[in-house]
């Protein structure tokens, strides 16, 4: 079955760090442009950091640039979120999405939606 799952999120006091996995089941994500999102209690979803597909070419919301990396690793069929120096409004649920080829400055529509993980950063 096609399937899209994040793991990884929890409880992590300021100034710490998680990392995020979103791995794929029935499709070769090395093929396709991965966006990972963050919807916060009350606030609409907004894109936090891209992975391109063939290039790998990388993006990131300003908010979260030098803090942040995504990456992939093709023999897990997997990318990552590595999370660092977290600050409490990075506090929400984090969903990946995928997109067959494209790349992420067009990237808009997607194939595959997970169903998210919970980040919540306090002390």
């Amino acid at each position: 079955q096609v399937q899209l799952v994040e793991s990884g999120g929890g409880l992590v006091q300021p100034g710490g760090s998680l990392r995020l996995s979103c791995a794929a089941s029935g499709f070769t994500l090395n093929s396709y442009t991965i966006r990972w999102f963050r919807q916060a209690p009350g606030k609409e979803r907004e894109g936090v950091s891209c992975i391109s597909s063939n290039t790998d070419s990388t993006y990131y919301k300003d908010s979260v640039k030098g803090r942040f990396t995504i990456s992939r690793d093709n023999a897990k069929n997997t990318v990552y979120l590595q999370m660092n120096s977290l600050k409490p409004e990075d506090t929400a649920v984090y969903i990946c999405a995928a997109l067959r080829g494209s790349y992420c400055p067009v990237a808009q529509r997607y194939d595959y939606w997970g169903r998210g993980t919970h980040v919540t950063v306090s002390s």
